[in-house]
C-alpha cells in the first residue's frame, strides 16, 4: 500500500530550472523495527533547526515489527503543516513496497532509493538517486548486526548534499538525539558523513528541492501531542492514574509515568506522592478513576475508542451519581479493532451521549499540541466545577506524531476544585442536600471523606436532592432537569471557539481538533485558486456556545470538516440549531485513515460550489464530480 494518494498524470521531464525553496515533502518508505525512526527525527529535528516550519507523521502497522511503515516529514516556509498529499522526495528502503511507491509518485519528484532495486527502469518522469547502502554502511560499521540500524543514517548524509542541509544541524541534532551515548553518536556521525561524502562524489543534483535557513522557529519546541496532555495533566495535579495500554494512548500515561517519577516525588521520604494502577482492563481502569475522584483526589485515564466503548456504564454512572474525572480519548480508526494505527474523529457521538438513558457528557477539542497541555488542566478543572468526567478528544494525528508548538505557559492561575462544601457554606445553606441546586446553576455542593463535612450515601440508582433512595417520579424528574441545567451551565465555561472572520465571506468552515492545519491552508488555497474567501469557526468543546450560532447567522452556507463518515459533529450541530441553521450545512468527510490534507478539503469544497479552480498546481476540478453531499 501506497501512503501518497496522488494519481500520476501524463509523463513530463524533471527539471531543476526552478528551485523549490524550503517546501516539500519527503516520504521515507521502511520497514517497523529496522531503527528508522532516530534517522527520521535527526531529519525533522535538523530542518527545524534551520528555522524551516516542519512536521512529522509516522505511518506505521499494528504489529510489533517487519511490516511497511511511512515516515512524513513536511517543510513549508509559510508555516503550512497538515500532511501534504503528494510526495516531493521519496527515500525507498523497504524493497516490499517500493514499486508501488514509486508508481504513485507525481513527475518531477525525486526517489533516493537502495541500488539494487533498480527503480530506475519504472518510470521516466522522476529524478532518481541510487545509493549502494550495503557497500557504504559495511564500511562504516564492521559489526554486521548493528548495520541494519546505521544503515539508516546514511539517508541522511545523502539528503543533507543533495537538500542543502547543514551537516553541522545534522550533528547536532543527532547528538540531542543519542543523549550521552557517545559510542553510538560516533557510529552514526560516521554513516552521517559516508553518506553525505558518496553523494558528494556519485549524485549531482538534479532535483529542484533545497533547505535554505529561515527564521521561523525560534522560540518553539517540537513535541507530540500526548507528552503535552502528559505535561498538562502533572502541571494540573493529578495524583492518580489509572489506565490499560491500547494504541494510540499508551503514550500519554507512559509519559506521565515519567515526569511524576522526576517531579512528584517527596525529597525527604523519597516516596511517590501519586499513584499510578496499570488495570486489567478498560472497564477497572474507569472505575479506579471514579473511585479516586470521590474521594477528593484529581484522577484521569487515557484510552481510545474500543476503551471508550467497555466505559459506558461507568460514564453513565459518574453523570447521575455526579463524581468527576477526566478520560483522554486518543482517537483512532473503527469501529471494532477496526485500523489500530490509524486516525480519525469517529467517536464524537458516541462520547457526547456515552451510556444508556438520557446523558450528555462534556468534551474539549484540542487541535494543537499546545491546546492539548493547556486543555489537560482545564478538563481537570471542568471536572470538579460540575462533577463528571471530562473526555479530551484527541487523536492519533496530535497524539503520536511530532509538531511544533510555542513553548508552553506555566499555569498562573489556581486549581479549579469546584463546589466543596465547607462549615461556611454549611451555615448559609442550613440543611444540606448532595444535590440540592442551591445557586440556580445546576451544580450542588459535594463533600469528600476525611474534611468533616456531612456524608451522603452515593448511587446510580433513584434519588432525591438528599441523595436518599428515590423511585418517586417527581424526584427523577427533578434530578435529571437539574442535570441538563448544569449542562447548560457548561455552556458558559468551557473553552469558546476560536473564530476568524472575513469580511465580506459568504461561505464559512467549521473544524476542529486536527483537522485545524489543513483548514488553514485550503482556505488560503481557495483564496489564491477561486477567489473564495471563507470565515473560520474552530470548536474546542461540547456543550457548543452562543458564538456558533452567531457565525451561521452571518454567513450563507458553512461546511463542517471532519474526519469520519458518518458526519458526526454534524449531527451534534443538528440537535442543536433550528431548522434554518441546519439548513447552512454542509459536510466535507476525510475518512481514509490518514491524517486529512488541505488538497482533499479544497477539492471537496470547489466541488460542492460549482467552481472551477484556477492555478491549482495539481488539479482542475468541476462540480459534477463531487457535488450533492450538500443538505
Amino acid at each position: 500500500m501506497s501512503l501518497s494518494d496522488v494519481a500520476v498524470p501524463e509523463s513530463a521531464s524533471p527539471s531543476v530550472a526552478t528551485r523549490v525553496v524550503n517546501d516539500f515533502s519527503i516520504q521515507v518508505a521502511t520497514v517497523n523495527g529496522s531503527g528508522s525512526q532516530t534517522a527520521n527525527l535527526v531529519l525533522l529535528r535538523s530542518l527545524f533547526q534551520m528555522g524551516v516550519p516542519v512536521s512529522g507523521k509516522n505511518m506505521f502497522p499494528s504489529n510489533i515489527a517487519g511490516l511497511p511503515t511511512w515516515y512524513t516529514i513536511r517543510a513549508n516556509k509559510d508555516g503550512y503543516v497538515a500532511r501534504k498529499k503528494e510526495v516531493d522526495f521519496l527515500v525507498a528502503m523497504n524493497p516490499e513496497t517500493a514499486r508501488e511507491d514509486v508508481l504513485s509518485l507525481g513527475p518531477g519528484s525525486a526517489v533516493l532509493y537502495d541500488e539494487p532495486l533498480k527503480l530506475d527502469t519504472l518510470r521516466s518522469d522522476l529524478v532518481f538517486y541510487p545509493v549502494p547502502f550495503d557497500r557504504i554502511v559495511g564500511e562504516v560499521c564492521k559489526d554486521a548486526k548493528l548495520r541494519r540500524l546505521v544503515k539508516n543514517m546514511i539517508y541522511d548524509g545523502v539528503l543533507s548534499k543533495l537538500l542543502n542541509i547543514d551537516l553541522a544541524q545534522m550533528e547536532h541534532a543527532l547528538k540531542r538525539q543519542m543523549g550521552k551515548k557517545q559510542k553510538a553518536i560516533e557510529l552514526n556521525m560516521g554513516a552521517l558523513e559516508a553518506g553525505f561524502a558518496y553523494t558528494e562524489q556519485h549524485l549531482p543534483k538534479r532535483d529542484p528541492y533545497w533547505a535554505e535557513p529561515l527564521d521561523k522557529t525560534a522560540g518553539m519546541i517540537l513535541v507530540e501531542g500526548n507528552a503535552a496532555a502528559a505535561l498538562g495533566c502533572m502541571m494540573a495535579g493529578v495524583t492518580v492514574v489509572a489506565w490499560y495500554p491500547i494504541t494510540p494512548s499508551s503514550s500519554l500515561p507512559e509519559t506521565l509515568i515519567s515526569y511524576l517519577k522526576r517531579y512528584r516525588t517527596d525529597p525527604e521520604t523519597g516516596k511517590a506522592t501519586y499513584a499510578v494502577v496499570q488495570a486489567e482492563d478498560e472497564i477497572a481502569s474507569i472505575g479506579m478513576v471514579l473511585g479516586a475522584g470521590w474521594a477528593g483526589a484529581r484522577a484521569m485515564t487515557s484510552t481510545s475508542g474500543p476503551g471508550i466503548s467497555l466505559m459506558g456504564e461507568f460514564a453513565g454512572l459518574a453523570y447521575y451519581a455526579e463524581v468527576p474525572g477526566v478520560v483522554f480519548d486518543i482517537q483512532r480508526v473503527g469501529p471494532s479493532t477496526g485500523l489500530p494505527t490509524r486516525t480519525a474523529q469517529g467517536d464524537l457521538l458516541s462520547t457526547a451521549v456515552l451510556s444508556h438513558g438520557d446523558t450528555k457528557q462534556i468534551m474539549l477539542m484540542p487541535a494543537t499540541v499546545e491546546e492539548c497541555y493547556a486543555m489537560s488542566m482545564d478538563a481537570f478543572d471542568l471536572a470538579e466545577r460540575f462533577q463528571t468526567i471530562v473526555f479530551v478528544m484527541s487523536d492519533l494525528d496530535l497524539g503520536m506524531n511530532t509538531w511544533m508548538s510555542p513553548v508552553f505557559e506555566y499555569p498562573d492561575r489556581p486549581l479549579d476544585r469546584g463546589k466543596r462544601l465547607d462549615a461556611e457554606m454549611l451555615k448559609r445553606v442550613g440543611e444540606w442536600g448532595r444535590y440540592k441546586d442551591v445557586d440556580g446553576d445546576g451544580i450542588p455542593y459535594r463533600t469528600v471523606p476525611g474534611e468533616s463535612m456531612p456524608p451522603y450515601f452515593t448511587r446510580g440508582s433513584g434519588h432525591n436532592e438528599k441523595a436518599q433512595y428515590s423511585e418517586r417520579p417527581d424526584d427523577y424528574v427533578h434530578n435529571m432537569e437539574r442535570l441538563a441545567r448544569k449542562f447548560e451551565t457548561a455552556r458558559r465555561h468551557v473553552p469558546k471557539p476560536v473564530v476568524e472572520d472575513v469580511p465580506g465571506a459568504q461561505i464559512g468552515v467549521i473544524g476542529f481538533g486536527s483537522s485545524h492545519f489543513a483548514i488553514d491552508e485550503s482556505r488560503d488555497q481557495l483564496d489564491h485558486e477561486a477567489g473564495i474567501k471563507t470565515s473560520y469557526l474552530r470548536l474546542r468543546a461540547y456543550p457548543f456556545t452562543d458564538e456558533l450560532t452567531a457565525f451561521l447567522d452571518r454567513h450563507t452556507r458553512v461546511y463542517v470538516v471532519e474526519q469520519n463518515r458518518d458526519a458526526q459533529m454534524l449531527s451534534l450541530l443538528r440537535l442543536e440549531l433550528s431548522a434554518e441553521r441546519i439548513a447552512k450545512l454542509r459536510s466535507v468527510l476525510h475518512f481514509s485513515g490518514l491524517p486529512i490534507d488541505a488538497r482533499s478539503v479544497t477539492d471537496d469544497i470547489l466541488g460542492q460550489e460549482g467552481v472551477k479552480a484556477v492555478g491549482s498546481p495539481h488539479h482542475e476540478i468541476m462540480a459534477a464530480g463531487v457535488a450533492g453531499r450538500g443538505e
